[in-house]
C-alpha cells in the first residue's frame, strides 16, 4: 500500500523533522494540544506554518486537508517515537506492564474502528495516546489518519492483538 507520508520522502521527512523540531518549539506543541478540534487545529498559526511548508515540499492533495490537520494535531501529543512499532494498532494491544490487559481496551478500539467521521477519530486517538504513553510510530499515525477508510480499519482489525 502506498503510503502518503514515507521518510525517504519529501513530505514525510519534512513532517518527522517538524515532530522532532516540537521539542524545542514548546509553545507551538501547547497551542496544537490545546486545539479541540479538527477546525481548531486548522485555525493555529503552528498548522498553518506547517501546512504551507508541506504545499511546498508537494502536498497538493486539498481534498485531505482536514485530515492533515488532525494528524498535526495529534503528533503534538505524541512525546516519543516508536519507529520499531508494527503498526498503530498493534502498538494499541502490546500489553500493560505486569499485566495482562491490552494498553487500549478492545471496546475503546472498536469505537475507533467505527469511528462516523475525523472528528470522532481525531478525539478518539487523543484520549488513546496518553494509554499508550504518548508513544507511537509518527509517520504510522499520519498515514492511518490522512488515509482514513475501509483499508486502514481492516489492516488495524487485523494487526489489533484481540484478547481471548
Amino acid at each position: 500500500m502506498a503510503r502518503t507520508f514515507e521518510m525517504e520522502h519529501g513530505v514525510g521527512k519534512l513532517l518527522y523533522t517538524w515532530w522532532k523540531g516540537l521539542d524545542d518549539d514548546r509553545a507551538s506543541r501547547a497551542i496544537l494540544r490545546r486545539a479541540a478540534d479538527v477546525t481548531a487545529v486548522t485555525l493555529t498559526a503552528p498548522y498553518q506554518r506547517l501546512y504551507r511548508r508541506l504545499c511546498e515540499a508537494g502536498w497538493s492533495d486539498a481534498r485531505r486537508n482536514d485530515a492533515l490537520a488532525a494528524a498535526v494535531g495529534l503528533l503534538a501529543h505524541v512525546r516519543e517515537g516508536d519507529d520499531n512499532a508494527k503498526s498503530l494498532a498493534a502498538s494499541m494491544s502490546t500489553r500493560i506492564e505486569g499485566g495482562d490487559r491490552p494498553r487500549v481496551s478492545k471496546l475503546r478500539f472498536m469505537r475507533l474502528l467505527e469511528s462516523p467521521d475525523l472528528e470522532a477519530l481525531f478525539t478518539g486517538l487523543r484520549r488513546a495516546l496518553p494509554l499508550m504513553n504518548h508513544r507511537v510510530d509518527v509517520l504510522m499515525l499520519a498515514n492511518d489518519v490522512v488515509e482514513w477508510g475501509d483499508k486502514v480499519k481492516k489492516n488495524w482489525a487485523y494487526n489489533y492483538e484481540w484478547p481471548a
